[in-house]
């Protein structure tokens, strides 16, 4: 459920999910006696309650509220679309999503995911791990090709990601939506953690790594500030 249908029998969502039917059935069961899901005794769908979840854990972010602003500020500054994620696995996950009145090709919002690699957010995001959580990373995720500038050889990968953790930003250009590139820097908590990333998105030609750095990384870089101090208190 989710995406798709908005009805799904269990048959469809254990198809989906790729889970035998007895699990899926317990688990919509559960899910309608807590009021996230309803049935029509042949297929079920979600009911508005499970936003309760995803706003529960966006709240419980230390740094949700105060980067809402800080993004906020940082489009008015830069006139292009803004947006923060954390890593999920293998994916990114948008938490704060502001775009600017030019539409670019990928419609995101709160709660879209994409594949980490690809995405100039997911590069900082990688670059956060240690060295044994990327190398457990490059073997679960699957590197897949979306255009002819995709990087997807492991070890290229992870000398770009070390690059980016010598910059301290990553630059990425037309790998996962050819007319769309990305500027990106870690937010980082207390103790130099990276929990999160902000990112700038760009149109593809129009922009290349030495404009975009000149133009945009001071501004990124004190919007990641800004919401770190509002961690430390």
């Amino acid at each position: 459920m989710g995406h798709g249908a908005t009805h799904q029998s269990v048959a469809d969502i254990a198809s989906a999910a790729m889970l035998p039917r007895s699990v899926v059935r317990r688990f919509v069961m559960t899910l309608s006696r807590l009021g996230f899901a309803k049935s029509d005794g042949k297929c079920y769908w979600l009911t508005p309650r499970v936003l309760k979840l995803g706003l529960s854990y966006l709240y419980a972010l230390p740094f949700w509220r105060q980067a809402q602003l800080a993004l906020e500020d940082l489009r008015a500054e830069v006139e292009q679309s803004c947006s923060m994620a954390v890593l999920d696995g293998t994916e990114l996950v948008y938490v704060v999503r502001v775009p600017s009145r030019r539409i670019l090709s990928m419609n995101l919002s709160i709660g879209s995911r994409l594949p980490a690699h690809v995405i100039s957010l997911g590069r900082v995001l990688l670059a956060g791990l240690t060295d044994i959580e990327l190398e457990q990373y490059l073997k679960d995720a699957e590197l897949k090709r979306f255009t002819p500038h995709t990087e997807t050889s492991p070890a290229r990968l992870r000398g770009a990601i070390a690059q980016v953790r010598a910059n301290g930003y990553a630059w990425i250009d037309a790998e996962f939506d050819e007319s769309i590139c990305g500027i990106a820097v870690p937010v980082r908590d207390s103790e130099g953690h990276v929990v999160a990333a902000l990112n700038v998105s760009l149109m593809a030609g129009e922009w290349n790594e030495k404009k975009a750095k000149a133009r945009f990384l001071a501004p990124l870089r004190r919007a990641a500030a800004q919401i770190r101090s509002s961690m430390l208190g």
